[in-house]
């Protein structure tokens, strides 16, 4: 990468390849029937890839829909020109109705309380509140309970500032799609919609399925799908592999900040968890730490990339720091570095790669947690 593309101002950055969210997108497409939709999720800031920047690329290859978790994610969409139907998958609270009116966001609903007040607001400003109803399968999380949908319906439908624009429901195992919860929840969702059409109620654009579901059951694609985790190239669990090409879109970079060869015995790093053994080491900086989303819980675990190869970090991770050491050894030649050298803390470098999914496992979480950390503090950098 260029250096004038990189950040002036801080040696850590988080790297966005523009072509492969593309391709992610465009590859959930095709694995839709001409009039099923798609629904991009771009909640906590697209997963930490910048949900302004990715919101105008998915729009560009096709995307239909977006979806947030809070009505300011949704209003910072609109505030940067996103003009396809945003929906909030959650309901609200009360004082949020008018920045919803405002900016033409849709809620989820699922209390009647919630519902009148966003009707009558909706009245009152001269518009109709559109919504999606969330239907509680299982998952027992948000929603209305499965056999109450056709009630609730019926207790808010009659307000003429309300209109239903949807109805769904989230899946709990839909990596496992062959299991008896999955299935039962989605024969909950069927009954559901199947007693709310009977009952004459508009069900809008229906719609249940997570990356997973997208995935492995297109049966259960309905209207529209709602594609999250797997749009920035990570995968929702092993079994999908094989199943869908997608490529990472986030890469997580830094430069060295300071390189030196400490004497044998000395201490790195606060607790002094790492001292410099008998042989030469080369102990470098990089300006990266755990407020940045490298987990402390990675101190003394984890390999960065430098030249194509794998190096330790060592020494507890600190806030904003972090150490490495460099060390050759017959078998495995490895150059020392210098000031402003780039190593990457996870994507490729060379033939070389660490993934989000490594770094989950050695963290014990799973590769959504990771990406989102990485975003939060440090600057993207869109290629």
């Amino acid at each position: 990468m260029p250096q004038s593309k990189q950040p002036q101002t801080r040696w850590a950055w988080v790297e966005i390849d523009r072509g492969a969210l593309r391709k992610n997108v465009r590859a959930f497409k095709r694995l839709l029937r001409g009039r099923e939709r798609m629904c991009c999720v771009v909640k906590a800031d697209a997963y930490g890839h910048g949900a302004a920047e990715c919101c105008q690329i998915m729009q560009q290859a096709g995307a239909d829909m977006f979806a947030v978790a809070t009505v300011l994610e949704g209003v910072k969409l609109r505030e940067a020109g996103i003009t396809l139907p945003i929906l909030v998958l959650a309901e609200p609270p009360l004082g949020a109705i008018p920045a919803l009116l405002e900016h033409n966001i849709m809620p989820t609903v699922y209390t009647v309380e919630f519902a009148l007040a966003y009707g009558e607001c909706a009245v009152q400003a001269g518009t109709v509140g559109r919504y999606h109803l969330a239907v509680e399968t299982g998952m027992n999380r948000i929603g209305v309970p499965c056999t109450e949908a056709v009630e609730f319906r019926r207790g808010i439908d009659f307000h003429r500032g309300l209109a239903c624009d949807g109805v769904f429901t989230h899946f709990a195992t839909a990596d496992d799609p062959d299991g008896w919860d999955y299935q039962l929840q989605r024969k909950r969702f069927d009954e559901a919609v199947r007693a709310m059409r009977d009952a004459g109620l508009d069900c809008g654009t229906v719609h249940c399925d997570n990356t997973p579901a997208t995935i492995f059951d297109p049966a259960s694609h309905y209207d529209m799908v709602r594609v999250g985790i797997g749009l920035y190239g990570l995968m929702p669990c092993e079994s999908a592999r094989g199943r869908i090409e997608l490529e990472p879109v986030m890469s997580v970079r830094a430069r060295v900040t300071r390189a030196t060869q400490p004497a044998m015995g000395e201490g790195v790093g606060y607790g002094f968890t790492y001292r410099v053994p008998r042989t030469t080491v080369q102990i470098c900086t990089l300006p990266i730490g755990y407020a940045d989303g490298l987990a402390r819980v990675l101190s003394n675990r984890m390999e960065v990339l430098y030249r194509g190869q794998r190096v330790r970090q060592v020494g507890n991770i600190c806030m904003d720091q972090c150490m490495v050491a460099i060390q050759s050894t017959p078998g495995h030649p490895v150059p020392e570095a210098e000031y402003g050298d780039i190593m990457t803390i996870v994507g490729r470098d060379g033939g070389a790669e660490i993934t989000m999914d490594e770094m989950a496992a050695l963290r014990g979480t799973i590769n959504y947690e990771v990406a989102c950390n990485f975003g939060m503090r440090l600057e993207k950098v869109y290629l």
